[in-house]
């Protein structure tokens, strides 16, 4: 964990939980994609620096997710580097506690503040084209989150942050975070459309042809959606559902995953009562899901 590989003639990743992205700007400067999760994960990347006489000249994160922004403020306070986050990831990656309390849809309980979830805020200015190092490309990956974006760097490698989960990932845990999921399914058809010598998913091996990997996680949502709708046949509340999909796909129950698990269903809800597939209604106080 946390060896260093080159992909490119500038590009690096560093591998860890959630790669971290590492592009050199000069001989000696260097700017990371993401930063890891957490201050033992920057402790880690500075030993890296150190060691090659690199020095770091700013972070520029993919999302706000605790697991991508949990090093910026070791490595700020220790480098002095800015960080750049796109739109409201920006908001996110400044007061970090709105991640646990939009998970939860309120204030968060102990249990959910936690590094996986919780990240220390950091010194954070809003992306623009104006701070990219020269040659760089945002790609916008809406979906997993609500302003996700990938990079292309100048010697045409293209991080790609979360919009893709592993194959053993998604069978393991079968129902992986998404936000909106209408726009994560056309972020990955955009995903199967692009072109370079190397991609690099945070949550997924490099490759140089990403194409099936994105149709996989592609036909993961379809089934979801489809035994979501299928339950519904009675109508449901929404803990009923969350309830039969975590016997369904056999997952154990706990806070954490109470809270990303069940945001991720309220976004599947959303999208199939947008589509016509469901419809609600009100009953004895209660929120029901049915089946159109």
């Amino acid at each position: 964990m946390f060896e260093l590989h080159q992909i490119g003639a500038q590009s690096y990743y560093i591998q860890s939980p959630a790669k971290i992205g590492l592009v050199k700007t000069s001989e000696h400067e260097v700017c990371l994609i993401d930063s890891g999760n957490d201050k033992d994960a920057g402790r880690k990347v500075r030993q890296i620096l150190d060691a090659n006489g690199w020095t770091l000249k700013a972070i520029f994160n993919t999302h706000s997710n605790a697991d991508h922004i949990g090093g910026n403020k070791y490595l700020q306070n220790q480098t002095g580097c800015k960080v750049f986050a796109p739109g409201i990831e920006c908001d996110f990656t400044r007061h970090p506690i709105l991640e646990p309390a939009f998970l939860y849809g309120g204030f968060p309980p102990e249990e959910l503040k936690h590094k996986f979830l919780l990240a220390q805020d950091s010194d954070a200015e809003y992306l623009t084209k104006a701070a990219l190092p020269d040659g760089w490309e945002v790609i916008e990956l809406p979906g997993h989150f609500f302003h996700m974006v990938g990079y292309r760097t100048p010697d045409n490698v293209v991080f790609l942050a979360d919009c893709l989960s592993s194959k053993e990932t998604l069978d393991k845990y079968q129902i992986s975070f998404i936000y909106d999921v209408a726009a994560y399914m056309t972020t990955l058809e955009k995903v199967k459309a692009l072109n370079a010598e190397m991609f690099v998913p945070a949550h997924a091996e490099a490759a140089k042809n990403v194409e099936s990997l994105a149709q996989y996680n592609m036909d993961k949502v379809m089934e979801i959606a489809a035994r979501i709708v299928s339950l519904c046949s009675d109508s449901l509340c929404f803990e009923t559902i969350l309830q039969k999909l975590f016997a369904g796909y056999g997952l154990e129950m706990n806070f954490e995953q109470y809270a990303l698990v069940g945001s991720t269903v309220r976004s599947y809800l959303s999208w199939l009562l947008n589509k016509g597939q469901l419809e609600i209604c009100f009953r004895d106080g209660m929120l029901l899901w049915k089946r159109k």
